[in-house]
């Protein structure tokens, strides 16, 4: 047997005075009844009843409609009263009306105004200095936890560190060799042309040797390391601390910074310069091959002229670049790590975080280094 549908909602005014309410007043009811609202309008000081024994469904959605339309009507002047409801309808109507209450008691707050620009650089300014600060804490407790190793070598982990320099470092050689190859192939290849013109081919070492060891070989690794290993980092850190694996080795005494923070330093510390090394042989390498192939200066000559051409202090200025790099990347990885808060788009979010900061503060310290080495006529 098919149930009878219910009609819609519908109002009627038979009188000045009576209001007959009707149907099913529901979200699926409702209708058209806003503009049966709109004209059962009642003059200034009318008492009126409403009936709404005939009403056959009312949810919240109707109850609402009702509840602002009677109101309106009252705030107009009329006098209207409720009656006739099932005992369920009277009582939702009392509590929608006493949530419009409540609203009118306690409105909401207005919306903030949108922030200016001025605001929004010194905002951006103020959580600039924010995380700053926060970097400089988190540089401190290392140091402080290194301090403390040095002075208990028994809480050194070498098996971390051993396993660090192996994921950092060997597992590293074949794209920092490739692309340091590359790079040196690039930087001769790209002088060859103009100093073909003056005749000055075997200057091509000059620039290969100078350029790779002193700036590219240092700059082009870090920056590889800094997307592969501290961008590794700050996942794995990300990682333990949205599954509360960091709690819970605070909650069992151990150290999370002499666990995770200080065999990825040491590591990177003893990896990168070997890593930047390999780049110097293989970025020279590249370099022979081109000049050979492109000026015609054949190996011995290279050789012959790069001892003559790269000092001792070119050879060292470039490597001594390499554990501050190091330093750099693996304590901005792990930093943003402990930084990650909530679920695996924070993991992301900071993972994206530390690879950017590494790299930017890599170029500012390279371009330190330059300004420095140059004002002692390095």
């Amino acid at each position: 047997m098919t149930p009878t549908p219910l009609e819609p909602a519908a109002i009627s005014q038979p009188t000045p005075q009576e209001i007959a309410l009707s149907g099913c007043w529901s979200a699926r009811g409702l209708g058209r009844i806003a503009h049966q609202l709109d004209s059962a309008r009642l003059p200034k000081g009318t008492q009126a009843l409403a009936d709404g024994a005939r009403i056959e469904a009312l949810d919240t959605a109707g109850a609402w409609v009702l509840q602002q339309w009677l109101e309106q009507l009252r705030a107009e002047g009329a006098v209207v009263t409720l009656s006739g409801l099932q005992e369920p309808f009277a009582r939702l109507m009392d509590i929608v009306a006493k949530q419009l209450a409540d609203r009118a008691a306690h409105p909401p707050p207005a919306a903030l105004p949108r922030p200016t620009a001025l605001a929004s650089v010194g905002r951006s300014a103020a959580n600039a200095i924010e995380q700053m600060l926060a970097l400089l804490a988190f540089v401190g407790e290392s140091a402080a936890a290194f301090g403390h190793s040095v002075a208990h070598p028994t809480r050194w982990r070498w098996r971390p560190i051993l396993f660090n320099i192996r994921t950092a470092g060997f597992d590293a050689l074949p794209i920092v060799g490739l692309l340091s190859f590359l790079l040196g192939v690039v930087v001769a290849y790209q002088g060859a042309d103009q100093l073909r013109h003056y005749g000055a081919n075997i200057f091509v070492v000059d620039l290969v040797g100078v350029s790779m060891l002193r700036e590219f070989a240092p700059l082009i690794t870090a920056i590889i390391v800094a997307g592969r290993s501290g961008s590794s980092y700050a996942a794995q850190i990300g990682t333990m601390a949205v599954t509360e694996e960091i709690d819970a080795m605070r909650t069992l005494g151990i150290a999370p910074l002499e666990l995770l923070v200080l065999p990825k330093v040491i590591a990177l510390m003893i990896a990168l310069p070997l890593l930047t090394v390999f780049a110097d042989v293989l970025g020279v390498f590249g370099g022979m091959i081109m000049a050979r192939a492109q000026l015609g200066v054949g190996f011995g000559d290279f050789l012959e002229r790069f001892v003559k051409a790269v000092v001792t202090s070119t050879y060292l200025t470039g490597l001594a670049k390499a554990p501050v790099f190091a330093a750099i990347i693996a304590v901005i990885g792990c930093h943003q790590g402990f930084l990650t808060k909530g679920g695996a788009d924070s993991v992301g979010r900071q993972t994206t975080h530390a690879v950017v900061q590494s790299i930017f503060l890599v170029i500012v310290a390279d371009a330190l280094f330059s300004i420095v080495f140059s004002t002692l006529d390095l």
